[in-house]
């Protein structure tokens, strides 16, 4: 069955997270956003997919992802990259305790996110029904925008003169 694709400006998604182990003294291990689900489970998050207690995936929880109609160029960009993707950042509540900051679908936005200190983010495969809404979002809000380089204006030489030489008599007259 198609999900119906009507231009919503949001779809929630359900975020799925993998606890690795690592070798080193000062983490055991880390949580990676490693996929999304195009429709949010009704587990709860924390739920383990599978693995073991050390090592495995998880069920992290809902977001809903938001889109904006001045962002349709960005989301082109993205559809059309060959790989598209959703940016997923997690935020450390405690230890080994994490929780879904925020999904967007915005490239630029997930790669300044990505620059940022404390959250760990990915881009995780975007599924073809996500594909799909946010195409049916582009398709309805797009507005192309031509590009116009603006030109700076001539500076006035003579004006230039005329407020340099004000302040120099300003200046002498209040020093006198």
């Amino acid at each position: 069955m198609m999900p119906d694709l009507k231009p919503d400006n949001h779809f929630e998604v359900g975020v799925v997270v993998e606890k690795r182990r690592l070798k080193g003294p000062w983490a055991t291990h880390a949580w990676l956003p490693v996929a999304v689900l195009p429709a949010a489970p009704a587990a709860p998050p924390g739920t383990r997919l599978s693995g073991t207690e050390d090592e495995g995936t998880y069920y992290a929880g809902a977001y809903d992802v938001h889109l904006h109609p001045a962002e349709t160029a960005h989301y082109r960009d993205n559809l059309v990259s060959g790989r598209p993707s959703l940016w997923v950042a997690l935020r450390k509540l405690g230890e080994g305790e994490y929780e879904v900051a925020t999904v967007t679908a915005d490239p630029y936005e997930g790669e300044s996110m990505a620059e940022g200190i404390g959250e760990v983010v990915e881009a995780v495969p975007m599924p073809p029904d996500l594909q799909a809404r946010l195409l049916a979002f582009f398709e309805a809000h797009h507005v192309e925008r031509v590009f116009e380089k603006r030109k700076r204006d001539r500076a006035d030489p003579e004006a230039l003169a005329r407020q340099a030489g004000g302040s120099e008599t300003g200046r002498k007259g209040r020093r006198e």
